[in-house]
């Protein structure tokens, strides 16, 4: 069951994660949120984190 987010003007959004490696060489994994449920979809938030909502109703992932 894919983690889901309900904004406050009552869009629901899917979190999602991929992993990439950046120019150094660092394996890193990128967090986002859609309105669809793709491939890299996440069950529960990341440790260290916390869902938050930009003025635009966006939800983004910050650190705790």
């Amino acid at each position: 069951m894919a983690y889901k987010y309900t904004n406050s003007k009552g869009v629901t959004y899917i979190l999602h994660g991929k992993d990439r490696v950046t120019s150094t060489g660092k394996k890193t994994t990128l967090y986002f949120f859609s309105k669809e449920e793709k491939d890299g979809a996440l069950n529960a938030v990341p440790d260290g984190y916390q869902v938050s909502e930009t003025a635009n109703g966006l939800p983004v992932l910050k650190k705790k």
